[in-house]
This record gives structure tokens, sequence and C-alpha cells, in this order.
């Protein structure tokens, strides 16, 4: 005779069990820090260009000249920029895809226990 506290258990999977819908959870929070990251680095960026440009026009240049030198400031985060918003629009689309998959299974996941109360003795068991 069988034991147990909760309802019995089927072979077939239960609708939110399996496919990216597991995935979805640990998806949203890594997209989401990735993408506070990427804006982070994007401040910076703008903070560093905004300084190096102040620093060069201390001496009567102007940061926007066809120069070589006043290119090569310009250009010089600009690697790290394009980076940073490739990663983030990425990012964005992933948590909107798992935010989208976590709302669509939101009404399945609180369907396991059929309602009952369960009571610290009956996990035990």
């Amino acid at each position: 005779m069988k034991d147990s506290a909760g309802p019995p258990q089927s072979p077939q999977h239960q609708p939110g069990d399996g496919g990216l819908a597991r995935f979805a959870r640990p998806a949203l929070i890594a997209s989401s820090v990735v993408a506070v990251v990427c804006l982070a680095l994007l401040v910076i960026i703008f903070f560093l260009d905004t300084f190096n440009a102040t620093v060069y026009s201390v001496g009567g240049n102007d940061i926007q000249d066809d120069t070589q030198e006043a290119q090569d400031i310009r250009g010089l985060y600009a690697g790290a920029r394009a980076g940073s918003i490739v990663f983030l629009v990425v990012s964005l689309m992933t948590a909107l895809a798992a935010a989208l998959l976590l709302y669509r299974g939101r009404k399945s996941a609180g369907e396991g226990d059929g309602g009952e109360d369960v009571d610290f003795d009956d996990l035990g068991r």
C-alpha cells in the first residue's frame, strides 16, 4: 500500500514540465542581468567619451574636427559601444521571449497540488 500526500503521478508529462518553459525563468534572470550590465557599460562609455572630448577641447581643439587625432578620440570606444548595444538588444529579446513563456504557462503552474493544504508532517512521509 502506497502512502502518498499528493495526487497519483501519471507517466505522461504535465503541461508545464518540458520544453523551453523550464528554461524561461533562468533565461529571464540572466538576460536581465546582462541588460543591466550593458546599460551600465554604455553609461560609462558615454562619460568617458565626454571626458575625452572635454580634455581634447581644453587646448582649443574641437572634437568634431576632421583631424586624425579627433577621429581617433571619437572612435576610441566604438567597438565596446557596438558590442554593448548588440548584447543589449539580444538580451532584451531573450528577456521578452522568456517573459512571454512564463506568462503563457502561469495558469498551469499553480494546479499541481489540487489546492490541498499540506503541513510539515505530510512532507516528511
